[in-house]
């Protein structure tokens, strides 16, 4: 998970929506095979990694999940209120353990944005 500043963040784009927060309510994963990740590495893992992430979509906790068209990878839609919960949850996976899936975290919320438009004061 990197540490670098979000370049997506709205509020370093536009400083009227600082004030206009909302909770984190999931986290869009964004997977990318890492180098360790070579087909031949990956296939025999690759049936835990599938029990794994239907017992975490069983229980919740993926919500969603996609297979990149143009790429290599994975995007689920994480029930999580924070990226280091998204980040401990996915890390755990099989794939992960091993070292050969990293993933993008991207905390979502309710569009809290729209309350500028509709005259509401913004919430702290």
């Amino acid at each position: 998970m990197s540490e670098n500043k979000n370049p997506r963040v709205h509020a370093e784009i536009l400083p009227a929506l600082a004030a206009v927060v909302g909770p984190t309510t999931k986290i869009l994963a964004i997977g990318s095979v890492t180098a360790k990740g070579t087909p031949e590495a990956i296939a025999p893992v690759l049936p835990h990694e599938v029990r794994a992430t239907v017992r975490n979509h069983l229980a919740g906790k993926i919500e969603q999940w996609f297979f990149q068209t143009e790429g290599y990878g994975v995007v689920f839609i994480v029930n999580a209120t924070s990226t280091a919960e998204a980040h401990e949850l996915l890390e755990k996976l099989p794939l992960g353990v091993a070292g050969m899936m990293e993933f993008e975290l991207i905390a979502l919320g309710p569009l809290a944005p729209l309350a500028m438009l509709i005259g509401e004061p913004p919430r702290s």
